[in-house]
């Protein structure tokens, strides 16, 4: 067990911590980025490297953990285009209301979602989602891998970016006349979607997605954090019902006003987010407060603690490596 944090994985707990306030936007992450009601959304890749085809995307933390950390921020209308990803991508609401669609044209089902909501989208799936509440929503998001892969694009997006000047190559990157960027020299450019890829994507009608969907307060406690006074652990991912192959699980920890969780570590990659509330937080022999949207990387086998310092409820999601809910070691 650590006592301090090691020198390898940042120097204070500060350097572990990625404030709300302080997350670093990509307007121009993707390759619809300038496709009419997709202009104004903000992409944050907050542990990465994620899959941004902006090589100037900012990485808040690149420190490998077996999985990704990212965000989407979006004002009322704002719709991410439908697409495919190489691994899992799972969605938990920090605020706004969100519709996410599956299919090429985004026709074959939906679900609404709202804070506290969270949804797992599996592989082979086009899904896009849209900001349908009145202001600016966030989604927290987690990507399998350590790598996890290239975007793929239903076709018509690859059409509405002809028209705004927006070529996507092959390795990924993006790139766009408009600000004077060139085809590189022997660069190949990325094919448009094929009708074949297009068909050996899973059609998901509404009721199929559903199953994909927990929603917020509907998930059985679990033991990691049994009889602790105040406090309930949640499993999301990797409980019941979503409980296929991840790579990581997912839990949302409540704490009653004044509850602690004492010290203890997990001998895995410890992600957590602050959903609701104010949070003091202790990692080896340093404490610090977080409040909403805050993300905090706890080093594996470090100790660790956290408090809720408000006068009602607090919430902290956290993400653990591995398909299976890790057993917690007290101090």
């Amino acid at each position: 067990m650590h006592d301090t944090i090691p020198q390898q994985e940042g120097s204070s707990l500060e350097a572990r911590i990625v404030r709300y306030a302080h997350l670093a936007p990509c307007r121009d992450a993707f390759i619809d980025t300038r496709s009419p009601g997709s202009d104004q959304k903000e992409n944050f890749t907050i542990i990465g490297p994620g899959v941004a085809e902006n090589p100037n995307q900012f990485v808040h933390i690149t420190e490998a953990h077996g999985f990704n950390i990212g965000g989407a921020r979006q004002p009322p209308g704002c719709l991410n285009s439908q697409h495919s990803h190489d691994t899992v991508e799972v969605f938990y609401v920090h605020s706004g209301q969100w519709k996410f669609m599956t299919g090429e044209h985004a026709t074959d089902g939906e679900v609404t979602m709202g804070p506290g909501d969270l949804i797992s989208i599996p592989t082979g799936i086009f899904r896009g989602f849209e900001n349908i509440g009145t202001e600016t929503g966030f989604l927290w998001a987690v990507l399998g891998g350590d790598d996890p892969g290239h975007v793929l694009w239903a076709p018509y997006v690859f059409e509405m970016a002809k028209n705004y000047g927006l070529v996507l190559l092959e390795d990924g990157t993006l790139i766009d006349a408009a600000k004077g960027q060139t085809i590189p020299p022997n660069a190949r450019i990325m094919p448009a979607t094929t009708r074949e890829q297009v068909e050996s994507m899973r059609l998901v009608g509404s009721s199929e997605l559903e199953q994909c969907v927990l929603r917020h307060g509907s998930a059985r406690p679990s033991a990691v954090f049994s009889g602790i006074s105040g406090v309930t652990d949640r499993g999301l991912v990797g409980a019941e019902p979503i409980t296929w192959p991840h790579g990581f699980s997912v839990s949302e920890v409540t704490l009653a006003a004044s509850a602690y969780v004492p010290d203890h570590i997990f001998d895995v990659p410890d992600v957590w987010f602050v959903q609701q509330g104010s949070i003091e937080i202790t990692i080896a022999d340093e404490t610090l407060n977080c409040g909403p949207g805050d993300t905090i990387t706890v080093p594996r086998g470090c100790r660790r603690a956290m408090r809720n310092t408000g006068l009602t409820a607090a919430i902290v999601v956290q993400v653990r490596g591995g398909d299976t809910l890790p057993r917690m070691v007290r101090n």
